[in-house]
Parts: C-alpha cells; structure tokens; sequence
C-alpha cells in the first residue's frame, strides 16, 4: 500500500497571537502521536524567497500509513475537535493529498 503525504498550508488570521499558533502547532504533533497511521509530523513557518506563498504562512505534512490511515484521521474524533477548535484563528488552508 502506498504511503500518503496530507500537506496543509496555512494563512492565520490578523489577530492570531503568536502563542496561539505555537499552541495550535503542539496540538498537531499531539495528533500525530495519538492517532493510529500517522508515522510523521513536520511543520514549519514559511521562509520561502520565491513569493508564490499566496498568503500562506505556516505549513505542515504528516505522513499516514496508507489512505485508509489517511482517512481514519480525517474522521477521528480527536481530529474532529482539533478542527473545531482551531479554524476561527484560520483565515485560509490549502490542503493537497499525494501517495508515494
């Protein structure tokens, strides 16, 4: 079974404090370890030169066992609370699935 990359780029709101992205980003590597399938967690703020971020400022990829592990964490209701949670200090997110 092929390996899938779940990348999210992220734009926050103006007003998200710098202590609210930290938290937001623990809360993920937090996921990442409690979640069955999840076998990776990066994230970083942008520091690309090229320009192109549209906006995005942050972005993290966690790698899942497979799709089916993909979509277990999409439905998990840890994740599901995370999201609800975390979205009113988002002003936009891009989300791009692949497999390896």
């Amino acid at each position: 079974m092929a390996k899938v990359k779940h990348i999210a780029l992220v734009q926050f709101k103006a007003d998200t404090t710098p202590d609210q992205i930290d938290q937001i980003f623990s809360a993920l590597l937090d996921l990442s370890e409690s979640i069955p399938g999840v076998e990776d967690f990066i994230s970083g703020p942008n520091n690309s030169p090229e320009g192109l971020a549209a906006g995005h400022t942050h972005a993290f990829i966690f790698t899942l066992a497979d799709a089916a592990a993909r979509d277990a964490y999409l439905s998990h209701p840890d994740h599901q609370a995370f999201v609800a949670w975390a979205l009113p200090l988002i002003e936009k997110v891009t989300v791009v699935d692949f497999e390896l």
